[in-house]
């Protein structure tokens, strides 16, 4: 007889959504959207309605896998745990918990998974990972800009006169935010889109701009003087904005027709975005993450931060500039101390060329969950030599990932419809659990399990027992309990954060040193074009995949859209994409829509492939917030 069960997706995306699931004699037979949640409104994307070829694909791994001459090999978890405990405990003998790394991503998003974070800090402390290739630059912009980082609710879009999806394509990375703008919509908003890519967001848009890769600042900055020049900021703007006079320098700097050349963007389309800014209030930004993978990413987000609060849009209702909802700020962590404890941290978008550099002592043993660096972190290629060196490679993971053909020890664990966990969005405000709606395969433990096998070998036992639910509790006893939220409300439903205001920054009071919106007053510039590699690679998420994991994995060569005058090969046509540190097999696709200075790639492909865009792209970070600059300069030749 079938059964419904619910959970929470938790994948890295920001929807979080709750899943009901149809159980059949132990196993999902299909998968829907939770009509009573109110963000995910009975529906799910496509990544999620298709999980059940990923969940019951053959090729997942059901029982640990340990390089034996030179090949992964199928062992017991006895043999796995006693294998790693002891690797683990020799090498912290010999050079120390700085000779250890654990590196956990962001594959999946729940709170339990912070508990391996928790092993390492008691088992060292070890080497921790240190900024953030997705939104380091992002973070720490709006940090200094407003002292904090969280979004007015996101239903509160409704009451938005002007919706600005500035580089964010809510298809592919936000599909139920699609309903509230088009409610929004309904009530009368005018909706933005600005985007250098021509994709499916654009079919939402009242107006769409098309700048140059990169050219958001300047287009940001043009804005900025069309504000001042027209008497369009707020009247009152001095008394919540710290540097108001420095930034309008910065704005009036250049001529409006100048930073709209920067941006490749009509003055009149500046000006007209200007005026649904600071007169068709209130107006509310929407931040893509891409443009904050950027050398100047941080610049950017600054930029949209400052447009705005000087335009009277941040702490009111309707307003804002949403970048991301914090997701975190509801449960209590404050006693996993890893990063404060480390002996030493590797940067993360700098991953492979840190592990081949560090000395004194090396890394020897890295420690891998929830990612899939090889193929999500620049430079495929260097992070690959640098893992396959390491004398002891740990990866926690269900399918044999670009990262898993490095590892000394593979060891499976569960999938979303599998997990018991806590989780938050980064896309809106509700909280909740997620809970197995199956029992995962015979030979597979979730990685609390593993930490906790593992705990009992290496004398850390005691400190590891409990269960799922029990550690729950932890998390969020401190903070929502007292707010008079418990873990069976969780159980029964997810439930709006507490913790985070309808309005952010409502009374214009930010804490920040001077209790007033920091505005940029200068900024770093981009590296300047590149003749001889005249694209700008565009690696962008897709519809079919997240990050590395695909619905299906493409066949063949990656494909590159370009527009038809940006390359001589025909539609369908095979070429090779080089950057000035790698090169791949493509086969052309033709789109007159696009912009004639960029390649788009989908990002996530297999490095083992021949499909991996970050194999192209160099290890740089952004201006703050120790972010991957993730552009890159690309040419199209001859294969």
């Amino acid at each position: 007889m079938a059964e419904l069960k619910k959970t929470l997706c938790n994948r890295d995306c920001p929807d979080v959504c709750r899943i009901v699931a149809t159980v059949e004699d132990g196993k999902v037979t299909k998968l829907a959207g939770d009509p009573d949640h109110p963000v995910t409104q009975g529906f799910l994307c496509h990544r999620t309605s298709q999980f059940l070829k990923t969940q019951y694909s053959p090729d997942r791994i059901t029982t640990p896998l340990l390089r034996k001459n030179g090949e992964l090999v199928p062992v017991s978890w006895d043999e796995a745990l006693d294998f790693a405990a002891e690797k683990l405990l020799r090498i912290r003998a010999e050079s120390g918990g700085a000779s250890i790394l654990h590196f956990r991503s962001g594959g999946s998003l729940g709170m339990l998974k912070m508990l391996s974070d928790h092993f390492f800090e008691k088992f060292g402390p070890c080497a921790v990972k240190r900024g953030d290739i997705c939104t380091g630059a992002g973070d720490a912009a709006q940090m200094l800009d407003f002292g904090d980082e969280d979004c007015n609710d996101l239903f509160d879009l409704h009451h938005s006169r002007t919706i600005v999806l500035w580089g964010k394509n809510v298809f592919t990375s936000s599909p139920h935010t699609i309903p509230v703008v088009k409610e929004a919509q309904a009530r009368g908003a005018k909706v933005w889109v600005i985007d250098p890519l021509h994709n499916k967001t654009v079919s939402l848009s009242d107006r769409y701009l098309q700048p140059r890769p990169g050219g958001d600042f300047a287009l940001a900055m043009a804005v900025a003087r069309a504000l001042f020049e027209n008497g369009w900021t707020a009247p009152d703007a001095a008394s919540f904005c710290d540097g108001l006079g420095e930034f309008r320098a910065l704005a009036e700097s250049r001529a409006l027709a100048d930073w709209c050349r920067e941006a490749d963007v009509a003055e009149a389309d500046a000006v007209e975005l200007a005026r649904a800014l600071g007169v068709e209030k209130p107006a509310s930004i929407l931040c893509g993450w891409g443009m904050s993978r950027r050398s100047n990413g941080a610049a950017i987000i600054r930029a949209l931060d400052a447009l705005g609060a000087v335009s009277g849009n941040v702490g009111v209702r309707g307003g804002g500039v949403a970048y991301w909802w914090n997701r975190r700020r509801a449960f209590d962590a404050s006693w996993i101390r890893a990063n404060e404890t480390a002996p030493r941290t590797v940067l993360e978008a700098m991953l492979g060329r840190e592990l081949l550099e560090i000395n004194d002592p090396p890394i020897r043993a890295v420690w891998i969950t929830c990612g899939n660096p090889v193929a999500m972190l620049p430079e495929s290629e260097t992070t690959a030599r640098a893992l396959k060196s390491r004398e002891l490679v740990v990866v926690a993971d269900s399918f044999l990932t670009d990262t898993v053909r490095c590892a000394t020890l593979v060891l499976p664990t569960t999938t979303l419809l599998e997990a018991d966990d806590l989780l938050g969005s980064y896309g809106h405000h509700f909280i909740g659990v997620a809970e197995p709606v199956v029992a995962p395969p015979p030979g597979v433990k979730s990685d609390l399990e593993i930490i906790q096998a593992l705990a009992g070998r290496v004398g850390l036992g005691d400190h590891f027992t409990g269960t799922a639910r029990e550690w729950k509790q932890r998390f969020i006893k401190p903070k929502l309990e007292p707010k008079g939220v418990t873990l069976e409300q969780l159980e029964r439903a997810p439930v709006r954060s507490p913790m985070s205001a309808e309005v952010a920054f409502e009374d214009r009071k930010f804490p920040t040193p001077s209790g007033k919106v920091n505005l940029i007053v200068n900024t770093i510039a981009e590296e300047p074009d590149d003749a001889g590699f005249p694209l700008v690679l565009m690696s962008t998420s897709t519809e079919r995949s997240q990050s590395s994991q695909w619905v299906k994995v493409p066949e063949g060569p990656a494909v590159v859209t370009v527009h038809p005058d940006a390359t001589p090969f025909a539609d369908g046509a095979l070429a090779r994409l080089e950057s000035r540190v790698g090169g791949m097999d493509v086969r052309i696709k033709h789109d007159a829509r696009q912009r004639r200075d960029v390649a788009i790639v989908p990002k996530g492909g297999h490095l083992h492939r021949g499909q991996c865009a970050n194999a192209l792209i160099r290890a740089r970070t952004t201006d703050l917030g120790e972010g991957a600059a993730l552009h890159e300069r690309v040419r199209l030749v001859a294969p």
